[in-house]
């Protein structure tokens, strides 16, 4: 249960009732917040619909973070959120098979975006030969996208944690297909 009340449009100011124009849990406990929830959401804004990452790597990253974190929220958020953007059934088996230290069969790129994650979320940083292949791939502004896209996110899972933000029950049958680790 979370820690504070969830808020629907009715309880915040009329500049601040767009906050929870798309009424998920996790916007409707940040609306506690109003400029720090409007930040938030311009952060977030620019990764789903700025950036010229490629959408289905950006959502590889972010499932990666959400696994490896075992982030019931995010996790099944962008399960659902991944297939709009072409994440595959296949791929999220990868996540689950490459973060066990298998090889998943994906493209170099793929495995690299998901190492990277692994890497950003565990030690804080990216090895050299995991940035190699990035920047054989991707364009430099690519590079500071995904990059921002694994930060944001390790901030992202601490704030659902942290604050027991709920899984809505609309997400919650993403995670009976695809369960989190123990």
């Amino acid at each position: 249960m979370a820690r504070l009340p969830y808020l629907d449009e009715d309880d915040l100011a009329e500049e601040d009732k767009d906050i929870v124009k798309r009424p998920i849990n996790l916007n409707r406990i940040i609306a506690h917040s109003p400029e720090a929830a409007h930040k938030f959401s311009g952060v977030g804004g620019y990764i789903r619909f700025g950036s010229s990452l490629d959408p289905r790597l950006r959502e590889m990253a972010i499932l990666q973070v959400g696994y490896l974190t075992k982030s019931p929220y995010e996790y099944s958020h962008h399960l659902k959120i991944g297939r709009d953007f072409g994440v595959a059934e296949s791929d999220v088996t990868a996540i689950e098979t490459e973060t066990a230290g298998g090889d998943s069969g994906l493209p170099e790129l793929d495995r690299a975006v998901l190492r990277g994650a692994r890497e950003m979320t565990e030690g804080m940083k990216l090895s050299d030969d995991t940035y190699a292949v990035w920047a054989e791939h991707l364009s430099e502004a690519h590079i500071v996208d995904l990059t921002m896209v694994i930060a944001f996110y390790n901030g992202v899972v601490r704030l659902l944690g942290a604050l027991e933000i709920d899984v809505e029950p609309e997400y919650a049958p993403e995670l009976e297909k695809h369960p989190l680790p123990e």
